[in-house]
């Protein structure tokens, strides 16, 4: 991996120790310390500062897909090839225990705060007292078995599977009770946690694979493999699209104040900067 300094494009730090693909990587809120996980089933937690690797969980038994940070980041959880999900205890560096088993590859995770009216569920078993800003949280899982998932993060309670019409890639939260989901032939599933069966609304722009999904602003920015990257504003009516990357799949977005920065196949980061939408 590799950090950049975004307003010049001069590479700052080197992060190397993953064997095979690095899939997935992330800062900490507080944009000292990255988060990856990789094809060597391991998850490592780096200095932004002197690149080195502070902290390595080991425990899936497939390459780690996806992770999502829980508040400030004493806890962070895990997505793997291995059908599990998993909790981690940051400064213990140890597993916190499996959230989910689904027997499917799992391709993303989200986590996000639950509205008020959502019940999560209670643990059967006393949560952790190492489980840090759970008890409030819903976990996402985008499945390869064409299923979504929705848990209470600390009660492991199920609050829905939907079952969508190919493979899931990706999700967000929107907002305490919307969320999205994007599958691998170009749907992009808007739901409501307290109504889960049936869509708000079904997006598809084309046939390709739904790569990232990341809320942003009043909307949402979409990634495609066909090289489509665009965001959808205002009551999910307006759109902008980003061009650049031509035909190579968008991996994934990621945003910073009014910037947009894409990661591509054709191996270049790409920075958009926007103006007041």
């Amino acid at each position: 991996m590799k950090i950049w300094q975004a307003s010049n494009g001069e590479l700052r730090r080197v992060l190397e120790g993953h064997v095979f693909d690095v899939n997935c990587c992330r800062f900490f809120p507080s944009g000292l310390v990255v988060l990856s996980g990789g094809m060597d089933a391991q998850l490592k937690i780096w200095s932004a500062e002197d690149a080195s690797c502070v902290v390595t969980f080991k425990g899936h038994k497939g390459g780690i897909l996806d992770t999502a940070i829980v508040d400030r980041g004493k806890n962070v959880v895990s997505g793997s090839r291995d059908g599990t999900a998993r909790l981690w205890d940051c400064g213990r560096s140890a597993c916190l225990g499996v959230i989910a088993d689904c027997g499917s590859s799992i391709n993303g995770v989200a986590v996000g705060a639950a509205d008020n009216s959502i019940n999560l569920g209670s643990p059967e078993q006393m949560p952790s007292e190492r489980e840090v800003g759970t008890e409030s949280k819903m976990l996402l899982l985008a499945r390869e078995d064409k299923k979504l998932q929705c848990l209470g993060l600390q009660s492991r309670q199920p609050l829905f599977l939907f079952i969508g019409s190919d493979a899931f890639n990706c999700c967000t939260f929107l907002s305490g009770f919307l969320l999205l989901a994007g599958t691998q032939d170009g749907n992009i599933y808007q739901l409501d946690v307290r109504n889960p069966r049936t869509p708000v609304q079904v997006i598809h722009r084309s046939g390709a694979p739904v790569m990232s999904l990341l809320s942003f602003r009043d909307g949402f920015i979409a990634s495609q493999g066909d090289g489509s990257c665009f965001i959808v504003q205002q009551d999910l009516d307006y759109v902008i699209e980003l061009t650049g990357a031509d035909c190579d799949p968008v991996y994934k977005v990621a945003t910073w104040e009014k910037q947009i920065y894409t990661c591509c196949r054709d191996g270049l980061v790409r920075r958009y900067q926007l103006s007041d939408l």
